[in-house]
């Protein structure tokens, strides 16, 4: 019986949320273990499990990976969410990179000062609308596919589609001029295993809270 990925990261979205959607979308179980406090980081460190001395790290196949993109890339080449050839993999990379850059704005926004929040709501909106949600909608109106590469889901789309529902909680209304990114949005959430992760009691991890941010803090600043 093999081994089940074993996450290590605070209980809260952060970086590691994109793996617990990669993992959920290929249909594989993960246990985590949640970093709580500054000793259990120290411990990691100590004991040599963290390659640059920072997580998210996930123990799979042996390893203890480390950086979220080479995570990303492992899982989604092992589950063959990475393209059939080296052309489509540039792609996905590329549309994910892209992707990763609006999710990181994101993922800092709770650590932000409250009076700066709001403006970066409104930044969030703008790059979104202006910058990223464009190019996403051409490739689908000129792809004719359901999906951003190809005609199977790939790591593009997964990453694609947590960046929007996460954007959409903030901003209902952000693909109210994109029909497309409405479309894959509906035909990517009822993929079966991403409908189950999107169902309460999955493992997806709600929008971070002030404890989360707190836990944050805690244990990450000197």
């Amino acid at each position: 019986m093999s081994t089940k990925p074993k996450l290590h990261y605070p209980n809260g979205r952060g970086r590691m949320e994109s793996v617990r959607w990669v993992l959920a979308a290929a249909g594989v179980e993960f246990d985590e273990e949640f970093l709580e406090t500054k000793e259990q980081l120290q411990k990691l460190q100590d004991g040599n499990h963290l390659l640059f001395q920072q997580v998210p790290m996930v123990e799979i196949d042996g390893m203890k990976l480390v950086q979220t993109r080479s995570i990303l890339h492992y899982i989604a080449d092992k589950h063959h969410l990475f393209g059939k050839d080296l052309k489509e993999r540039t792609l996905i990379d590329m549309y994910v990179e892209g992707t990763l850059d609006l999710l990181e704005l994101l993922i800092m926004h709770p650590f932000l000062k409250p009076d700066d929040q709001q403006k970066e709501v409104v930044n969030m909106a703008q790059k979104a609308i202006i910058r990223y949600f464009p190019v996403f909608e051409k490739v689908l109106r000129e792809h004719g596919q359901r999906f951003l590469v190809g005609n199977q889901l790939s790591l593009a789309d997964i990453i694609l589609l947590q960046t929007i529902l996460a954007l959409e909680e903030k901003i209902p209304n952000v693909l109210s001029a994109f029909p497309h990114l409405q479309e894959f949005t509906v035909k990517i959430s009822n993929i079966p295993t991403i409908k189950k992760f999107l169902e309460p009691g999955s493992k997806r991890k709600p929008p971070p809270d002030d404890i989360y941010v707190r836990t944050v803090y805690n244990i990450f600043m000197p």
